[in-house]
C-alpha cells in the first residue's frame, strides 16, 4: 500500500509539472536521438564497409609501376604472407562526354574479358559484362554515369594513347576500390568530370603496347601476413620497373575518406549527446530542487506516516526516472528512424551495394544507462535535500533568509529606481546562487546553438580559403608525363589563356628514423599569384629557395619540425635519395602537401626543369574553345575548372553535411526552448506567493508580470555572453577532435551563428514570457496566499 500511495503522488506531480516535464523529456529525447542516430549509423556504415570489402575482395596492399613484365606476378604471389595477386593496366585519358562542355578525365582499368572472381571485384548495377570480341566496350562507374545521365547503350569518346576512340558503355558498376571516386591530386570529388571505365585487359594492353605487362597490382594478405614486410618485398621486386612504392589500405584514398567518415561519426555521436544530456541533467536538477523546496510539508507528512528517508529519496528518483524514461524511449525510436535515413544517405554517397543496417542492443542499453546517469546526477542534490529534512522541521515553512543592504543600497542607486526595478535588483543580489543557475541554464542553451551551426561556418571558411585565396586559377591542366619547361609557351598560346604558372609533382617517400610517409612534392615558382600557400590564419607563406615547406600535420606525423632534416626518396626517374631540411611549416586547412622551389626540386631529382601541369587564367568567353582543344590534346591527362569543383562540392559534401547539421540545429533549438521555458516556469512557481502578495497590495497584472519577466530578461541578457564563451570552447573541442590528416577544422564562429543563437534564445524567451504572463493573469490569489502554519 505504501508504494501504491506514494507512486500515485508521482503521477500527480507529473500532471502538475507537465510543462516542465515535457521540456526535460524533449531535451533527453534530443540527446538520446542524437546518440542513437550517430552510433547506429556509425555501426551500420562500418558493417556495410566490412561486408562490401569481404564480398568483393578489397585488397590490403597496392602498388604501381611504369611497365612490369607479367612474369613478376609469380614472384609477388610467392612472397610470404601474400594470399592473392591481381595485375592490371590503369591509365588516365581525356574524355569527351555528351552534354558536358569541359573535358573529363576517365580512368581506364583493365578487367578480364570473361567474368571471374577477382580482387576489387565489380558489382553490376545495370547492364552486362564486356564482350571479349568487342574491344571498345566498357563498364562505367555508377557515380560518373549518374552525374552525366549515362546509361548502357550510350558512348563517350576519348584520346587513348594519342588516338581518338569511341567507347560504348554496356554496364554500370561499383567497386570497393572507388567508394569515394576522386583523383589523388584532387581535394573534392567531381563525378561529372572524373570517372572510372573498366575495359577488357587485352583491349587496353593492345592500345598501350603493354602485351604481357602491367603497371598496377593489387594484393590480398593471408591471415597473419605482415603488411610492412610484404610492402618491403614488393618494393624490392618492382623498384627496377619504375614503382612509386607499395602502400597499404591506410594510404588508399577512397578507403581513407570512408574510414575518416566512420571515425568522425563516432566522435559526433559522443560529443553532441554528451552536451545535450548534460543540459538534461541540469534541468532535472532545477526541477527536482524546486519541487523538494515546495513540497517540504508533503515530505514531512510522508515521513510522519512511516516512510523512511530512503523511501522518500527513491520516490524523487522515480519521478526523475519517469521523466527521463519518456524522453529516452521516444529518443530511441526517433534515433532509429533517423539512423535509417542517414545510413541510406551514406550508402548512396559512398556507393555501397547494400546497407547493413543494424540496431545493436548494446547501443540501446547504453542509451538507457546514459539517460539513467543523467537523471541520477540531476536528482542527486535534490534527493540529498529531501533526506536531510526531519519531519518536525519540514512541517514548518522554510525560514526566511536574512538580508542586508547590498551594494546598490549603499551607493544610493536604489532610490533612483522604480519599485519594480528595486525588486528585480534585490532579488538577483540576494539570491545569487539561483541567479547563477538560471544564467547557466540559458548559457548552455546559447552554447549548443552555437555548436549546432559551427560546422557550417568551418566549411564555409575552408571553401573561401581554398577557392578564393589559395586556388585562384580558372583551369588546372595536368599531363600524362612530365614535359619540358618550354611547354609553358605552348600553354600561353591556348585560346583565351592570359596567365600561366607551372608546377611539378614528384612522388617521394619521406623518412625520419622509423617513420615514413608517401607523399608528393610540389615544385612551384616563388611569387606566383594563381596558386598560393596560405596558412590557417590566412597569412601568405613564401616558398623557400632551399629546403621543404611542409604541411604541419604531415610534419607531426613524421615527427619533424622547422630546421630538422629528413631523407627524401624520389620514387621516379633516377630515384635519387637525398637529405633535405624542413625549412618551413605550413599550417594548411586541407591536404598534407609538401612544397619546394621549382629550381630546387629540379636539382633534387637531377632531371632539369620539367613540369607536370599548369595553372591557367582564362577569359571566360574563350572557355568553350579551350575545352574543345584540350579534349583532343593527347598529352593532357586531366583538366579541372575551379568553378566546377566548387559546384561539385556544393552538390556532394555540402549537401550531405547539411542534413546532419540541420538535424543538430533543430535538436539544439528544441533544447534551448526547453531550457528557457523551464527557467521561466520555475521562477513563477518559486515566486507565486510573492507575486500574489504584490497583486493584493495594488500592483497591476502588467506591473507584476514586468517584475518577473524583467528579471528573466535580465538573466537572459547576462547569460548570452557567458554562453558564447562556453559555445566557443565547445567548438574548439570539436575542431580539435575532428581534425584528420586530410583536413583541419578551423575554429571560426561567424556573426550569422552568433545572431542565430541570440535570435533563437530571444524567440524562446518571448514565447515563454507569453505563457508565463498568461499564468500570472489567472493566478488564484487566495490559493497562492495560503501558507503553512
Amino acid at each position: 500500500m505504501k508504494l501504491r500511495a506514494i507512486d500515485r503522488k508521482i503521477l500527480r506531480d507529473i500532471v502538475h509539472l507537465r510543462g516542465q516535464v515535457l521540456a526535460v523529456a524533449a531535451v533527453v529525447l534530443c540527446g538520446i536521438a542524437t546518440f542513437v542516430t550517430m552510433w547506429t549509423a556509425h555501426r551500420s556504415l562500418k558493417l556495410s564497409q566490412d561486408a562490401y570489402y569481404r564480398s568483393h575482395r578489397f585488397p590490403d596492399v597496392f602498388a604501381s609501376a611504369r611497365r612490369a613484365p607479367d612474369s613478376l606476378a609469380r614472384k609477388l604471389a610467392a612472397i610470404e604472407g601474400v594470399a592473392a595477386v591481381r595485375t592490371r593496366i590503369v591509365v588516365d585519358v581525356t574524355l569527351d562526354v555528351p552534354r558536358l562542355d569541359e573535358p573529363a578525365t576517365g580512368r581506364l582499368v583493365s578487367i578480364p574479358e570473361h567474368r571471374v572472381p577477382m580482387l576489387n571485384d565489380l558489382f553490376l548495377r545495370q547492364g552486362r559484362w564486356i564482350d571479349p570480341m568487342r574491344p571498345d566496350e566498357v563498364i562505367a562507374s555508377e557515380s560518373f554515369a549518374t552525374a552525366n545521365s549515362l546509361r548502357p547503350g550510350d558512348s563517350v569518346a576519348g584520346v587513348v594513347n594519342g588516338r581518338w576512340r569511341r567507347l560504348e558503355i554496356v554496364g554500370i558498376a561499383i567497386s570497393p576500390e572507388f567508394v569515394y571516386e576522386i583523383r589523388s591530386v584532387d581535394i573534392f570529388p567531381d563525378n561529372r568530370r572524373f570517372g572510372v571505365l573498366w575495359i577488357g585487359h587485352e583491349a587496353l594492353s593492345n592500345a598501350y603496347d603493354m602485351e604481357d605487362a602491367f603497371n598496377d597490382v593489387a594484393i590480398a594478405l593471408a591471415p597473419g601476413g605482415s603488411e610492412r614486410e610484404v610492402i618491403a618485398r614488393i618494393d624490392d621486386i618492382l623498384a627496377p620497373w619504375g614503382s612509386t612504392g607499395a602502400y597499404g589500405r591506410d594510404e588508399q584514398i577512397a578507403h581513407r575518406f570512408l574510414s575518416d567518415e566512420i571515425a568522425q561519426s563516432r566522435v559526433s555521436g559522443t560529443i553532441m549527446p554528451a552536451i545535450f544530456l548534460g543540459v538534461a541533467a541540469f534541468l532535472v536538477h532545477m526541477v527536482l530542487t524546486r519541487l523538494v523546496q515546495t513540497q517540504r510539508d508533503q515530505i514531512a507528512v510522508l515521513k510522519a506516516f512511516g516512510y523512511s528517508s530512503l523511501d522518500v529519496a527513491i520516490h524523487y528518483l522515480k519521478l526523475a526516472a519517469v521523466v527521463i524514461t519518456i524522453g529516452t524511449i521516444l529518443g530511441i525510436g526517433l534515433g532509429i528512424r533517423l539512423a535509417q535515413g542517414l545510413g541510406r544517405l551514406y550508402a548512396e554517397f559512398y556507393h555501397l551495394p547494400s546497407l547493413e543496417f543494424d540496431v545493436d542492443a548494446r547501443t540501446l542499453l547504453l542509451a538507457f544507462a546514459i539517460s539513467a546517469l543523467a537523471a541520477s546526477l540531476g536528482a542527486l542534490s535534490a534527493v540529498r535535500g529531501a533526506l536531510k529534512l526531519p519531519p518536525a522541521e519540514a512541517m514548518r515553512p522554510e525560514a526566511p533568509p536574512i538580508f542586508h543592504p547590498g551594494v546598490l543600497e549603499r551607493v544610493g542607486l536604489m532610490k533612483r529606481m522604480p519599485p519594480s526595478g528595486r525588486i528585480i535588483a534585490r532579488n538577483l543580489a540576494r539570491r545569487r546562487m539561483k541567479a547563477f543557475l538560471s544564467i547557466s541554464g540559458v548559457a548552455m542553451a546559447v552554447a549548443i546553438l552555437v555548436v549546432g551551426r559551427f560546422m557550417f561556418d568551418a566549411v564555409s571558411l575552408m571553401m573561401q580559403r581554398q577557392f578564393s585565396e589559395i586556388q585562384r586559377e580558372d583551369v588546372t591542366v595536368s599531363f600524362h608525363e612530365p614535359k619540358a619547361h618550354a611547354t609553358r609557351h605552348d600553354l600561353e598560346h591556348l585560346p583565351g589563356v592570359f596567365g600561366v604558372e607551372t608546377f611539378r609533382a614528384v612522388p617521394v617517400r619521406l623518412v625520419n628514423e622509423h617513420r615514413s610517409k608517401r607523399a608528393a612534392i610540389f615544385g612551384i615558382d616563388g611569387g606566383g599569384s594563381l596558386r598560393r600557400l596560405i596558412d590557417r590564419e590566412g597569412r601568405e607563406i613564401s616558398v623557400p629557395a632551399e629546403g621543404l615547406a611542409m604541411n604541419a600535420t604531415l610534419a607531426e606525423v613524421l615527427g619533424v619540425g622547422a630546421g630538422d632534416s629528413l631523407r627524401v626518396e624520389v620514387l621516379e626517374g633516377r630515384r635519387r635519395v637525398e637529405t633535405v631540411e624542413v625549412t618551413r611549416l605550413v599550417d594548411e586547412l586541407i591536404g598534407s602537401s609538401v612544397y619546394m622551389d621549382a629550381e630546387a626540386l629540379a636539382r633534387l631529382t637531377g632531371e632539369g626543369r620539367t613540369i607536370s601541369g599548369a595553372y591557367l587564367s582564362v577569359d571566360p568567353g574563350s572557355l568553350p574553345a579551350l575545352n574543345e582543344q584540350l579534349k583532343r590534346t593527347p598529352a593532357v591527362a586531366g583538366v579541372a575548372l575551379r568553378e566546377t569543383v566548387i559546384e561539385s562540392f556544393e552538390k556532394t559534401i555540402a549537401q550531405s553535411m547539411t542534413i546532419t547539421t540541420t538535424m543538430l540545429i533543430i535538436f539544439a533549438s528544441v533544447i534551448a526552448i526547453g531550457v528557457v521555458y523551464n527557467g521561466a516556469r520555475i521562477a513563477l512557481s518559486e515566486r507565486g506567493r510573492e507575486l500574489a502578495s504584490l497583486r493584493v497590495l495594488g500592483f497591476t497584472r502588467g506591473e507584476v508580470s514586468a517584475m518577473l519577466l524583467g528579471e528573466q530578461a535580465l538573466l537572459t541578457v547576462l547569460a548570452i555572453p557567458f554562453g558564447a564563451v562556453i559555445g566557443y570552447g565547445l567548438c574548439a573541442l570539436i575542431a580539435n577532435v575532428m581534425t584528420s590528416e586530410l583536413y583541419r577544422i578551423p575554429l571560426v564562429v561567424s556573426s550569422r551563428t552568433w545572431a542565430f543563437a541570440v535570435l533563437v534564445i530571444a524567440a524562446a524567451s518571448v514565447g515563454s514570457a507569453l505563457l508565463v504572463h498568461r499564468r500570472i493573469r489567472t493566478l488564484d490569489l487566495v490559493e497562492v496566499l495560503k501558507t503553512r502554519e
